[in-house]
């Protein structure tokens, strides 16, 4: 599994020369089956990201770029009339992909977004009394620009809630801008990323994360920080159960990526902002959730809360 995991982190890092430990979340995700906010100014390389991502992994890869304008029936697909077989037929949206890149989805509308997110939630989507699964691996990579930039709808919270982690890239440093500028590996090396990985190999890994242990001190630490979120004088929503179980789900795929097969605190510190400062909501925000000031806040309750062991 290291040897694999390895080699996906070496391949997407040919193509987005920022910083490896962003890759490192992503992977994470995927191990835990769970779907990817990626959240950042236009042009500091979400797209490319994502792409290189799913390129590495072998098996069906859809992109949806999310505009005012799309339908739902544009993702999820439609049932229509065939005259030549005389009878209704269904044609599959780009949701029935292993790899889907929702780019730009507070784009579009709430509408939207909703049928994408409820087909997230739930690994399927019903259309006229039939219901479709989607096949494993499932997987969402979604960018947003912030709230803030004209023309985006807010994703509310159920919405949010649905995506394991929720992340920032940042500026690229120095020296990484500067071998963009020589390689511009958007239109040379992402053209012709050849897959690292197969559908049946990612599975596989899923199921190794499945068996990491959580033992018991770990899974007390984890209801007494939930439940810290829920009391704090600052928090309007705490971590749902949804959530702790993100957070755990996160912080065995985060142990089986070191190698080991039993979680320690650490892999559960190392998650609590991405997986959950996207998930609480302050009092006071006005719709939103001021992602800085929640993980300042959730920093403040791991204090309170003590060790995991």
């Amino acid at each position: 599994m290291l040897d694999k995991i390895a080699r996906l982190r070496e391949n997407v890092a040919s193509v987005y020369l920022g910083e490896t430990a962003v890759i490192d979340r992503i992977i994470c995700c995927l191990l835990a089956r769970g779907h990817v906010l990626i959240e950042d100014v236009p042009g500091v390389g979400k797209t490319v990201l994502a792409s290189a991502i799913a390129k590495s992994i072998r098996g069906t890869f859809s992109r949806v770029q999310l505009t005012p304008d799309l339908l739902p029936a544009d993702i999820i697909g439609v049932t229509i009339f065939s005259k030549d077989g005389n009878a209704f037929e269904f044609r599959r949206g780009p949701i029935f992909a292993n790899i889907v890149l929702a780019d730009e989805i507070n784009r579009t509308t709430p509408r939207t977004q909703t049928a994408l997110l409820e087909a997230m939630s739930d690994g399927s989507i019903s259309i006229d009394g039939t219901t479709h699964t989607l096949e494993p691996p499932f997987i969402v990579l979604a960018t947003q620009n912030p709230y803030e930039f004209e023309g985006t709808y807010l994703l509310p919270e159920n919405q949010l809630d649905r995506f394991l982690m929720r992340i920032s890239l940042g500026y690229p440093s120095a020296e990484a801008e500067h071998r963009l500028l020589e390689v511009r590996p958007s239109q040379t090396v992402l053209e012709t990323l050849a897959p690292v990985l197969d559908a049946s190999d990612f599975v596989e890994m899923q199921g190794e994360v499945d068996r990491v242990m959580l033992s018991e001190p770990i899974r007390d630490f984890l209801i007494r920080f939930a439940h810290a979120t829920r009391a704090h004088d600052s928090i309007e929503i705490g971590l749902s159960p949804r959530g702790t179980l993100a957070l755990a789900h996160a912080s065995r795929a985060t142990a089986a990526m070191a190698g080991r097969d039993h979680v320690i605190p650490e892999d559960v510190l190392g998650n609590v902002t991405p997986v959950c400062a996207h998930r609480v909501f302050l009092r006071g925000d006005s719709g939103f959730s001021n992602w800085n000031a929640a993980a300042a806040v959730l920093d403040e309750i791991l204090r309170t809360v003590g060790s995991p062991i």
